[in-house]
């Protein structure tokens, strides 16, 4: 009984990083102004850099860093081997990529800042967070039976 509750804890405990992380990433996000509507406009009208910047940033250090882990075999923080499995090209991807940047561009957010959109009390941003999650469901539901 007692090896489950240490079991617990040490979940538990394995949480509260996550939680630190993910405030720490929505004090980030709402310092750079990332969830910004009036930015995410300035960018889907090609008036202003800022987010381009910020995203051209993200897929080099992405890039960097998947090069880093291959280069040189890192693990986890566990000692886990890192898997990145290679991905084929499908033309559904474009479609989809429309579909996320037009709901991208008619909302002014995009699913990674709805939280801390939401943080700074931002509330109606709520409508498009439970739209996300019906579109998700919606995608998982008809998944199996569109093509391939």
């Amino acid at each position: 009984m007692g090896y489950k509750k240490i079991d617990l804890e040490n979940k538990a405990y394995q949480n509260v990083k996550y939680l630190i992380v993910g405030m720490l990433f929505g004090i980030i996000f709402v310092k750079s102004e990332v969830i910004s509507w009036f930015r995410i406009q300035e960018m889907f009208r090609l008036q202003s850099f800022h987010m381009y910047g910020i995203i051209g940033s993200a897929v080099l250090v992405g890039m960097i860093s998947v090069w880093l882990i291959k280069r040189f075999n890192i693990k986890t923080i566990d000692g886990e081997p890192i898997h990145i499995s290679p991905k084929k090209f499908n033309k559904g991807q474009i479609y989809g990529g429309l579909i996320f940047g037009f709901g991208w561009a008619i909302t002014g957010a995009c699913p990674g800042p709805l939280f801390a959109q939401i943080g700074t009390g931002a509330t109606v941003v709520t409508v498009t967070l439970l739209s996300a999650i019906a579109g998700t469901w919606f995608y998982g539901y008809l998944r199996e039976r569109l093509p391939h």
